[in-house]
């Protein structure tokens, strides 16, 4: 904030373009961060997103009491000042087709991210008031900013069961508790991690420990080494409590625990598992490049897809992962850009496509 308020964080404008196109294909950390560094390369960026604002997670993720909007929309402009162009409301694969993409642009990104949910093929999933987190947190996001949503997802009054011990489970508690949740219950399948970095997470790796997030430290409460067996219905139809039971670990896999099994109550669960990767249909499957064993798009070290011209950054390449990650793989796909159009380039690139958190 300090350094925006004090100015020196300005537009950086060319002074000559190359005349070079390029498509970037989704507005979220990694696609604005490629298309940044691209327009001050002097090529000429269009950012696509199908939604009806551009930011991506960014926006429409991660709740405003996480990351206030003015952040994302100061960069925008500060973007759009430097020349990058944004088209809202075109579905790419559908609106306009990747054959489209290749006829227009000398070069694409795909910056689509990883948005396909993991599902929990339960008896009762079917109920209503089942729903993924992120069919509920934009519409909240939209709430915040003085948006109207018709049928909106609401907390209000709920015994509200979150599904899963992320951020983006801790992102859906938050939310909730601003709704007026009745009751806040968060279900985590692994045990309760230690408080203190285990032998197993030495230092400088990132250690599994016990975390509270501001959101718990405002209530709820957080049920570890458990599994949801059965979703149940009311006299209404819709979910009013779920079974679960203790697990733990035997060859391998998670064991329900005999006689542990419980019921709680449930007229609102939100399912916060994580994403299995990009959307294989649309402008993935009509550009035909090729997929990873976990259904990534396959990329070469120098962030090329199968098909040369399309480039791909952030969770779409890399799986599920954080802002940080995408924002740095944005970086170094333009740097890989630049250089397959010009020639060379001087594009910083933080990471390789191959980088991971270290571990051990």
């Amino acid at each position: 904030d300090k350094a925006w308020d004090s100015g020196f964080i300005r537009p950086q404008q060319v002074d000559w373009l190359t005349g070079k196109t390029i498509a970037v294909v989704g507005s979220g950390p990694a696609g604005l961060a490629a298309a940044q560094q691209l327009t001050r390369a002097g090529h000429t960026v269009v950012v696509y997103e199908r939604a009806d604002d551009i930011g991506g997670l960014l926006r429409f993720g991660i709740p405003e009491f996480k990351m206030e909007k003015r952040q994302v929309d100061r960069r925008l402009d500060q973007m759009r000042s430097e020349g990058t162009v944004f088209r809202c409301n075109v579905d790419v694969g559908s609106d306009l087709t990747g054959a489209h993409l290749l006829e227009r642009f000398d070069a694409v990104v795909l910056a689509i991210g990883a948005t396909v949910s993991r599902e929990l093929p339960i008896p009762g999933r079917d109920l209503a008031g089942i729903h993924h987190a992120m069919e509920y947190l934009p519409q909240a996001n939209r709430v915040a900013l003085g948006a109207t949503v018709e049928n909106q997802i609401t907390a209000a009054g709920k015994h509200v069961v979150v599904i899963g011990g992320g951020d983006t489970g801790a992102d859906c508690l938050g939310t909730a508790h601003r709704q007026g949740a009745a009751s806040i219950t968060q279900l985590e399948i692994m045990p309760r991690p230690d408080e203190e970095r285990s032998l197993a997470h030495p230092w400088p790796t990132y250690p599994m420990i016990y975390r509270v997030s501001p959101a718990h430290e405002e209530g709820g409460e957080r049920v570890y080494a458990v599994s949801t067996q059965e979703f149940l219905a009311g006299d209404d139809g819709r979910v009013r409590s779920l079974r679960l039971s203790e697990v733990e670990m035997r060859d391998g896999r998670f064991e329900p625990v005999d006689g542990s099994e419980r019921e709680i109550p449930a007229d609102l669960v939100l399912l916060a598992m994580g994403f299995t990767g990009p959307e294989p249909d649309g402008v993935v499957a009509q550009l035909g490049v090729e997929l990873d064993a976990r259904g990534n798009i396959t990329r070469d070290a120098g962030y090329m897809t199968t098909l040369p011209g399309v480039f791909v950054a952030g969770d779409a390449g890399r799986g599920q992962s954080l802002i940080v990650w995408a924002i740095a793989e944005g970086r170094s796909a333009a740097s890989c850009v630049d250089r397959y159009l010009a020639g060379s380039t001087t594009l910083p690139a933080p990471i390789p496509p191959t980088a991971r958190p270290l571990m051990v």
